[in-house]
C-alpha cells in the first residue's frame, strides 16, 4: 500500500505542483512529511527526470526496509565484500567447469639443463665393504662406519667422527668438464656445517694420509649442502675466497638427498631435487688440475651418510652421436633399485633425446635397458625391459613423441660393457641405450 502511494505522489508532482501538494494533504501524518520530504528534493529537478527516476526511488526505499541492497548499495558496497562475491562467482564457475587436466609430474623440471656424461671416471658404493667396516679405499682421521640405513636402498658411509676428514686415498684424473653426483642422508642435527665435500688438487705423493688441513691442497673448493642454503668457497694459496651462496631447494633431514655437481672449468653449477640451485661462473682459480676428493667436518653436532658418488665426463653432444654414430649411451637415466619409474632428475637427459627425434622427424629409435650381474637373471632381464618400456611412455607422455617412433627391449646382464667385478665396472653396465632404427 505505501509503495503505491509514493508512486502516486510522484507522478503527481510531475504533472503539477499544486495538483501534488493537495494530494500530499489528504494522506495521513506520516505519509504526508516522507511525501513532503521527496517533494523538497525533487523540486529542483526536471520534470522529466522525475518521471525516469520515480519509480526507481520508490523501489529502492521499499527494498531498502525489506532488508534488500538496492544497486547504490551494490556499488558502494565494501571490498570485502566485493570479494566475497567475487570468489562466489569463481567457485561457481569452477563448478560448472570440467574438471582439470592432471598436472604432468615433472612439469617444475623444463628449466632442469643437467645431462650426465657418457663415460664414467669413478664410482663408490661401498658395496664391497663390510658392515660395520671402515671402507678399504678411504682414509680418516677420526672413526666411521658403512651401514644400512631404512630410508634407502643399498650401504652407506656413516660420517660418525668427530672433526674428522674423509679422504678418498686414490687420486682421480680429472678432466676440465666433469660432474660429480652423490646421495646424502643428513641426520635430525644437520645444519649448514654438518658437512663439506672438496675437490682439490694434492701435489703430494702421499694419497694415503688423511689430509686434514683446513683449504687441503694447492687449491680446490668447499661445497656446504645446507639444511637451508647452499654455500661454496674456492680457494688457492693465500688468495682470496671466491664464494657463492643460494637458498633455493636445500637437503631435507633424515631423507636420501641427490646432489649434482657440474664443474666446467671455472664454472661450478649445482643441481637438487629436480632444479638448478647455483650457478657461479668464476667460483675456482683458474689453471687448478682437480685429483682428489674428501669429506670433512668440524665443530659440529651432526653426523651425516653418503653413497653412491659418482664421477663422469661432462654431458656428450647426443645430437651427434645418435646421427652419427647411431647410438646414445646415457647414464643419466634413474631408477630406484629394482623399480621401473623414471626419477625427476631424468628429466635433462630424456628432454634432450626428444629434442633430437623432434629435429629429426623421420627418426626412430629402440630403447634398450641394461642392467648389471648382481640378483636373479631371470628378474634383471624383466626388470631391463620394464624399464626401456618406462621410458617410452616418459617420451610419449611428457614429450609428445609418437609411438611408432619408438620400439623397446631389455637385455638384463647379458651385454656388460665392463666386468662385473667392482662398483665403477657395475655402474657402466647399468644403462640405457638409444640405438637408431
Amino acid at each position: 500500500m505505501k509503495r503505491l502511494v509514493f508512486i502516486l505522489v510522484i507522478i503527481l508532482f510531475a504533472l503539477s505542483d499544486a495538483n501534488a501538494q493537495g494530494w500530499v494533504n489528504s494522506l495521513g501524518n506520516k505519509v504526508k512529511e516522507k511525501a513532503k520530504e521527496k517533494v523538497e528534493q525533487k523540486v529542483e529537478e526536471k520534470t522529466e527526470e522525475v518521471v525516469e527516476k520515480g519509480f526507481e526511488t520508490v523501489e529502492k526505499g521499499v527494498k531498502k526496509k525489506k532488508g534488500v541492497k538496492n544497486e547504490e548499495e551494490e556499488e558502494g558496497v565494501s571490498e570485502e565484500g566485493e570479494q566475497a562475491d567475487e570468489r562466489s562467482a569463481e567457485k561457481r564457475s569452477e563448478n560448472r567447469s570440467v574438471a582439470p587436466q592432471q598436472k604432468k609430474a615433472l612439469e617444475s623440471f623444463t628449466q632442469y639443463d643437467f645431462i650426465p656424461g657418457d663415460k664414467i671416471l669413478f664410482y663408490e658404493d661401498f658395496s664391497q665393504d663390510a658392515i660395520g667396516d671402515f671402507p678399504a679405499l678411504w682414509t680418516s682421521n677420526g672413526s666411521g662406519e658403512v651401514k644400512t640405513v631404512s630410508v634407502s636402498e643399498g650401504k652407506w658411509l656413516h660420517l660418525n667422527g668427530e672433526d674428522a676428514v674423509y679422504c678418498y686415498m686414490r687420486k682421480i684424473d680429472f678432466p676440465g668438464n666433469f660432474i660429480i653426483e652423490f646421495d646424502m642422508i643428513p641426520d635430525k642435527e644437520y645444519s649448514l656445517d654438518g658437512i663439506k665435500f672438496t675437490i682439490y688438487e694434492d701435489q703430494s705423493d702421499n694419497t694415503e694420509r688423511a689430509d686434514d688441513d683446513l683449504y687441503p691442497g694447492f687449491a680446490g673448493i668447499h661445497i656446504f649442502p645446507g639444511s637451508d642454503k647452499w654455500s661454496t668457497l674456492g680457494y688457492r694459496d693465500t688468495d682470496d675466497w671466491l664464494t657463492a651462496e643460494a637458498s633455493k631447494n636445500p637437503v631435507v633431514l633424515e631423507e636420501s638427498n641427490h646432489i649434482i655437481i657440474w664443474v666446467q672449468n671455472r664454472r661450478v653449477r649445482i643441481y637438487h631435487a629436480g632444479a638448478k640451485v647455483l650457478d657461479a661462473p668464476t667460483n675456482i682459480y683458474p689453471g687448478v688440475k682437480f685429483n682428489r676428493i674428501r669429506f670433512s667436518g668440524w665443530d659440529r653436532n651432526s653426523h651425516p651418510y653418503i653413497s653412491n658418488i659418482k664421477i663422469t665426463t661432462a654431458a656428450p653432444d647426443m645430437r651427434s652421436k645418435l646421427l652419427t654414430e647411431g647410438k646414445i649411451v646415457s647414464y643419466g637415466i634413474y631408477f630406484d633399485s629394482g623399480k621401473d619409474v623414471v626419477k625427476s632428475e631424468s628429466y635433462g637427459s630424456v628432454k634432450e633425446i626428444a629434442a633430437v627425434l623432434n629435429e629429426n622427424p623421420d627418426v626412430k629409435i629402440k630403447i634398450v635397458g641394461h642392467t648389471d650381474s648382481d640378483g636373479n637373471d631371470a628378474l634383471n632381464l624383466d626388470l631391463s625391459k620394464r624399464r626401456a618400456a618406462a621410458v617410452k611412455r616418459y617420451l610419449e607422455k611428457e614429450f609428445g613423441i609418437a609411438p611408432e617412433r619408438l620400439q623397446t627391449d631389455g637385455m638384463g646382464e647379458q651385454q656388460p660393457v665392463a666386468s662385473n667385478d667392482k662398483p665403477e665396472n657395475k655402474a657402466k653396465n647399468r644403462r640405457v641405450e638409444f640405438i637408431k632404427l
